[in-house]
């Protein structure tokens, strides 16, 4: 095992705010990075403030998992004393996150071109709703705009029921990883350059084949429920027990040992994909009332030795004691703060949870008289 992080010695500048900027610099500092949060005095990052709080000591929960493994300080970068010590940092730094509405850094004075004037080797990531150029470029950079726009949400729900957005932060937890993604190929081309990644065209390329159908056969996906064009079955079946399993049979061969499996193995209305998509109801219906007559660990057992697609759904209470979610350590405790671990475990150069997010400007005075040191 190395004897330090992989990415000791990266300087990361966090001038971002609610949350996929703010989730690409976290995930660069779990694997090292020096991340220095640069926030508005006394207003701060709204993260802090946002949604639930901490009982024990009132902090917003959301700050103390996404400001983890950072530095921070506050500046105005309005004054010149801000501005002296931003510049400062600025000539230290190997990247920077910054997500502003499309124009606000450059009339902060602070353009790409003169950030890479001082710096020429700085990776300037910017993060917005839908890219630094193009008809969109102004609109507020919410997800809720991206998933309507990207075709997400079209499919999304029950077949004669309303279009559904997700109920969590779907595509700025996603964006935060193709940022971070895309940051370190930047850094790996030795080039400093400008990285544009936005919501709509990160949640777009999630979409996968549905634009592609579209251009050549003008077949749209419609909306399905649990359901996908081309997995059949596939969905949630409620059980003898009450609980729910997810199931998929995504592959020919996983169909047939599931046809097997229900003692349907040689019934022609199944026989080929497009058999089985013809005749979906009547699939679903006899899968529906296997499951109705077996418990859920029946069924994921029985589908688990066939070797197909089956799981429990699982809540937030059932996860907290799920034995492999308790051994791989996807819950840990930072600070006392229960949370999500690394995103990725590497052998050799893994990450590490090194501190919480830290109050406003608790690094304050040391970085504006030291800077990175």
């Amino acid at each position: 095992m190395a004897d330090q992080l992989p990415l000791t010695g990266l300087r990361v500048i966090d001038l971002s705010t609610v949350l996929a900027g703010p989730n690409c610099a976290k995930y660069l500092g779990d694997f090292g990075a020096d991340v220095i949060k640069v926030e508005q005095p006394d207003v701060g990052d709204s993260l802090r403030n946002m949604a639930w709080r901490d009982p024990r000591d009132g902090e917003g929960m959301w700050w103390k998992i996404i400001g983890r493994n950072k530095r921070t300080v506050a500046l105005d970068l309005k004054t010149s004393e801000g501005r002296d010590v931003f510049w400062k940092l600025i000539e230290g730094a190997d990247v920077l996150v910054e997500n502003f509405r499309p124009g606000v850094l450059e009339r902060l004075g602070f353009a790409p071109a003169m950030l890479l004037e001082r710096n020429s080797h700085l990776v300037i990531t910017r993060v917005s709703g839908f890219g630094q150029t193009g008809p969109y470029a102004q609109r507020p950079g919410f997800a809720t705009i991206a998933e309507s726009l990207s075709g997400l949400a079209s499919i999304t729900g029950e077949p004669d029921g309303a279009p559904l957005l997700p109920p969590i932060a779907l595509t700025d937890e996603i964006t935060g990883i193709a940022a971070a993604f895309a940051t370190m190929v930047a850094l790996y081309s030795g080039v400093g350059q400008v990285v544009d990644v936005n919501l709509l065209e990160t949640i777009f390329q999630m979409i996968g084949v549905l634009p592609t159908l579209y251009a050549l056969t003008g077949e749209q996906q419609q909306r399905m429920g649990s359901a996908i064009p081309y997995s059949v079955p596939r969905g949630t079946f409620k059980c003898k027990d009450g609980r729910w399993v997810g199931i998929s049979a995504s592959a020919d061969s996983v169909a047939r040992r599931v046809l097997m499996l229900l003692g349907v193995g040689d019934d022609p209305r199944f026989a080929t994909f497009a058999d089985r998509v013809t005749n979906r109801s009547a699939l679903d219906s006899l899968l529906a009332n296997y499951c109705a007559s077996h418990t859920s660990d029946e069924v994921v057992q029985a589908f688990t030795e066939a070797e197909a697609a089956a799981g429990h759904v699982l809540d937030m209470a059932d996860i907290a004691n799920d034995p492999h979610f308790i051994e791989r350590n996807l819950i840990t405790e930072l600070d006392g703060t229960p949370m999500q671990g690394l995103i990725a475990n590497l052998s050799r150069t893994p990450g590490k949870l090194r501190w919480q997010g830290r109050k406003i400007d608790a690094d304050g005075d040391h970085i504006r008289a030291h800077g990175w040191d």
